[in-house]
């Protein structure tokens, strides 16, 4: 087998660059598009340059695009102590600038997050939005947060002055949402709260982002009903808000629907399957299914069109579903039991009546001992509506503006309420509170520390309310957990273009590389957490010291979501009795190590037998 050597790698571009292979193979070659075969191969499809093109254009686009594409030179690093019961969680708090973490999460999560909640920065004039950077934005995020070199601000002010107003806002939003979608899962959705500042632009972008074709819905909700904080200048009170959903495949997504009023049911013939009621089965659309349908008891015939087809028909008498009349002059109807409204093909209603922020705000300070730590968090009766709708046992929920971590909240919540392991992972800016603020003299010197302390609070709530012990020495993984990631420099060096003039300097980068393949100063749990990410291993998984490798400390990921064992040493030397182990692995794992410590005998030895990967 040949040797890998591992590098930092995003392949974002190269995957669709893929997608557009299996189409269209003959525009590609060499990895390049050839453009004039594309233009042939897609005929009358391709608009011409003077053509006009339907969409939203602004100032920034182009670069936002460039900015999706780019790879990070950062990764996540393990924050030991920060969270609860955290050698079986799954559930995952990453404190960092979520353009780079999502970027960061492809390898891992792609087409793995069932569900996205974002709750993004509003575009009212008075909020902040993330100051994204076209050039370097791991270095940018690095030097905000203090990491390198000077500080400067996380966020932006963006006021309605500013003469490109929604084009910094759309900037911002476009390329979390490219990347989104390729985490989602194939009947995966995303829901998006907005109000009217952006609601219209934030359809236009998601149409591009996930196709005009996957717009699942609008979803409002009553924020108020008292009129209260009404501008003197406004003729209305604003009092709703709302989400928008897109899908990654509209036509796999499925919800629960809505819990049906035993009430309307019965179960006069003691049907074992439970509940039911009659239900038409006449045609009431476009149907064309024109057919008798015969009751095998009395040999009656009834002719019509109906709502389904003479096969399934025929299945629904075989199951006992079609009810047959008594005579002719009735109409055959079916049975429909209570449990077959669940996860049906949408959620029932787009009006989600009222859920109050008022109250919403009352419950996190009851969290915080009475305290308000944090302005306007989500309701958790509505997030927690849309993790009933569209999560199942099991299941993966993002959010990449956690804010409080409403998201979080309601995910361990519903998983106490029917017994499920939903997963979290929640994405939050190291943002800065105000030095004056509550949340500051408590100790929680950024939005990210509000939000951790959220999910601890919340913990210890829930497993009061539930007895169950949330404590460390907890053994069942019942979803009352979490560990902590942070979004920082890889700890591989990397090659920077000598733009000098000095020859020795210049040798002396070349040696400085070829000595060390990792960064000064590297930990190695932050360099065994960035090579299992990096092999695309999800955040949870099970990390090992194998105590059966007596000359080496030698480590070994594992995961449902990978078919291989990921092994792992960063000994300086590689001992002749661990490779006489490794060498007996099985063929479809990898081993990584340092470069320098196997000699060229032994890189060949277990190139042969496992695959070998070098740093």
């Amino acid at each position: 087998m040949p040797i890998t050597r591992l590098r930092p790698s995003f392949t974002f571009t190269q995957d669709r660059l893929q997608q557009l292979k299996s189409v269209v193979p003959e525009a590609l070659a060499d990895g390049k598009i050839n453009w004039d075969v594309l233009r042939e191969a897609m005929g009358e499809y391709l608009a011409d340059e003077e053509d006009e093109q339907f969409g939203l254009f602004w100032p920034g686009k182009r670069g936002a695009r460039r900015l999706a594409s780019m790879p990070s030179k950062g990764t996540l690093v393990p924050a030991p102590g920060e969270g609860v019961n955290e050698a079986q969680s799954r559930n995952i708090f990453i404190e960092g600038e979520n353009l780079e973490v999502l970027k960061l999460l492809q390898k891992g999560y792609a087409g793995r997050v069932k569900m996205i909640y974002i709750d993004p920065p509003y575009n009212t004039g008075n909020d902040l939005i993330y100051s994204d950077e076209y050039a370097e934005p791991m270095d940018a995020y690095l030097r905000r947060t203090g990491q390198l070199g000077e500080r400067e601000e996380l966020l932006t002010s963006n006021t309605k002055a500013s003469g490109r107003y929604h084009s910094h806002w759309l900037s911002m939003m476009y390329p979390r949402l490219v990347l989104a979608r390729q985490l989602l899962s194939r009947d995966g959705v995303i829901f998006i709260s907005i109000d009217d500042n952006e609601v219209a632009n934030l359809r236009e972008i998601c149409a591009e982002a996930f196709g005009e074709e996957n717009f699942v819905g609008t979803f409002t909700w009553e924020t108020k009903r008292a009129a209260r904080g009404v501008p003197p200048t406004s003729l209305l009170m604003s009092n709703h808000e709302y989400i928008i959903c897109y899908a990654n495949d509209a036509t796999n997504v499925h919800f629960r629907g809505l819990d049906r009023d035993e009430a309307d049911f019965g179960n006069p013939d003691n049907d074992p399957r439970g509940l039911w009621r009659s239900e038409s089965i006449r045609a009431t659309g476009s149907q064309d299914n024109y057919f008798t349908i015969p009751d095998p008891a009395t040999g009656n015939e009834f002719h019509g069109n109906w709502a389904f087809s003479e096969k399934a028909i025929a299945r629904m008498i075989g199951e006992g579903l079609i009810l047959f009349p008594p005579s002719q002059d009735g109409t055959p109807r079916q049975k429909k039991f209570i449990d077959s409204y669940r996860f049906e093909t949408k959620a029932g209603v787009t009006a989600l009546g009222w859920h109050s922020t008022e109250r919403s705000t009352t419950d996190l300070m009851e969290l915080f001992d009475g305290k308000k730590v944090f302005d306007f968090p989500k309701p958790l009766s509505l997030i927690g509506y849309l993790c009933d709708q569209a999560l199942i046992d099991g299941d993966i929920v993002l959010d990449f503006f956690a804010g409080s971590s409403t998201t979080a909240h309601a995910t361990m919540r519903q998983n106490l309420k029917d017994g499920g392991s939903r997963q979290f992972i929640m994405v939050q800016l190291p943002e800065l509170v105000p030095e004056d603020s509550t949340a500051s003299t408590m100790g929680l010197r950024t939005v990210a520390d509000i939000g951790k302390e959220r999910i601890r609070r919340a913990i210890k709530r829930l497993g009061e309310e539930s007895a169950t012990a949330a404590s460390e020495e907890t053994t069942r993984d019942d979803g009352l957990s979490f560990k902590v990631v942070k979004l920082s420099r890889s700890q591989l060096r990397q090659w920077l273009d000598y733009e000098g003039e000095d020859f020795r300097d210049y040798q002396m980068r070349l040696g400085d590389s070829a000595k060390s393949a990792l960064a000064d100063g590297w930990r190695k749990e932050d360099v065994l957490a960035e090579i299992v990410l990096h092999e695309g291993f999800p955040l949870d998984s099970a990390m090992t010291t194998q105590g059966d490798f007596k000359a080496n400390d030698v480590y070994c990921a594992q995961s449902g979501f990978r078919s291989f064992g990921l092994w792992l040493c960063l000994d300086e030397q590689i001992k002749e009795e661990t490779a006489e182990r490794l060498l007996h692995l099985p063929k479809e794992d990898v081993f990584i190590c340092i470069d320098n410590a196997l000699t060229d005998e032994l890189k060949m030895r277990l190139a042969d037998a496992i695959n070998l990967h070098v740093i």
